[in-house]
């Protein structure tokens, strides 16, 4: 049997009608920049997510950097985040001319606690940037409060937890914004890069659609040093027919991870743990094997494909093997040994049964 690690064919064929309905209307309406698909998207999944405001971009990362220039982030600045994340979480600070400071996880849902946070805070530090990973939400009572002690903006990374909760509230409202990313394979995927940001400050609001619409309020009118990042109507209108189905693709993916973490009983392999107080939409089911080639290389030959999120800690990435980043032992640790296991929509219980049966036969 061959289980790749995602596919998008069984959840888009089921939708298929509907994309090709929107492609033609946004087709035939001649508009593919700023249109009705796009307002129409921002308010529902603003209010899909309870949120104020929501602002389109192109991408999860100009979503972070916006949101970051909005904020009046840049040069002299530091911003708190995890070690272990992928790169755009840190590419978006280095983008504004800040200063990266990374905080360890918590080892048990690999997510940011309030734990470390004081510790790296200094005079510079202008903002707490928390990355919900994996589709797990990250401690945000801890981080809320230690940011408001401060008087630290708080920007949430949501790009692989559209629909994940901390104590029945949906990520990215908890900040003073959410970003979020709609790659392909994110639980809410596009067919092409997309993104938003969510807030529920109008001002910051406007101030994100100027700067994203080459730093204009109006029509060659530009009252900041903007640039191009605008959500185009095409993708709007995919997304608007996927944020209708997106409960019940997040309910399946629950459904799946149940079936792994109740069959999978190897000692060899770490289940992924839920911490108190939250859902998990599991973007990635992510599991920790010391021994973590020879499981992925035998699982391959058994046709189950595999990922890695992410390989490589970002303070040993060679973009940054001159910047003088703390000792982070716990980002390694999880490089080192975390193995993405098969989760997608249509997956069925065949599929996941194989992949159980293969994992408890791994000696």
């Amino acid at each position: 049997m061959n289980i790749p690690f995602a596919t998008f064919e069984r959840m888009h064929a089921a939708i298929r009608a509907e994309m090709a309905d929107a492609f033609e209307s946004v087709y035939d309406a001649g508009r593919f920049i700023q249109g009705t698909e796009c307002t129409k998207f921002e308010k529902e999944f603003a209010a899909w997510n309870g949120a104020g405001y929501c602002v389109g971009v192109a991408n999860g990362l100009d979503a972070l950097s916006l949101a970051m220039k909005a904020l009046e982030i840049g040069k002299g600045d530091e911003v708190i985040l995890p070690s272990n994340t992928f790169i755009a979480t840190v590419l978006a600070v280095n983008y504004v001319g800040a200063t990266p400071i990374f905080v360890e996880p918590d080892e048990t849902t690999y997510n940011m606690s309030g734990s470390g946070l004081e510790a790296v805070i200094s005079v510079r530090t202008k903002a707490i940037m928390p990355v919900h990973l994996y589709g797990q939400a990250a401690q945000m009572d801890e981080i809320t409060e230690v940011a408001g002690n401060h008087h630290l903006y708080v920007i949430e990374d949501c790009a692989q937890a559209h629909g994940a909760a901390f104590q029945n509230r949906k990520v990215g409202t908890f900040g003073d914004v959410g970003c979020f990313s709609f790659y392909p394979g994110k639980n809410l995927g596009a067919l092409g890069d997309a993104g938003a940001i969510l807030t529920d400050n109008p001002d910051l609001a406007d101030r994100i659609r100027s700067l994203g619409n080459y730093g204009s309020d109006r029509k060659y009118h530009h009252i900041y040093k903007g640039t191009n990042s605008r959500l185009d109507e095409m993708q709007a209108a995919f997304l608007r027919i996927k944020l209708r189905h997106l409960e019940e693709y997040n309910e399946e993916r629950d459904k799946i991870a149940k079936k792994y973490r109740d069959g999978i009983q190897n000692p060899k392999i770490r289940l992924p743990q839920i911490g108190k107080n939250r859902n998990h939409i599991w973007h990635i089911f992510a599991v920790l094997c010391e021994e973590r080639e020879r499981l992925r290389a035998y699982l391959a030959q058994k046709g189950i494909e595999t990922g890695c999120h992410y390989p490589i800690a970002l303070k040993d990435q060679p973009c940054y093997q001159n910047e003088n980043f703390a000792s982070l032992p716990i980002a390694r640790l999880i490089a080192a040994q975390e193995l993405s296991l098969p989760l997608f929509i249509g997956m069925t219980d065949t599929e996941i049964e194989y992949v159980i049966d293969a994992l408890n036969a791994f000696k």
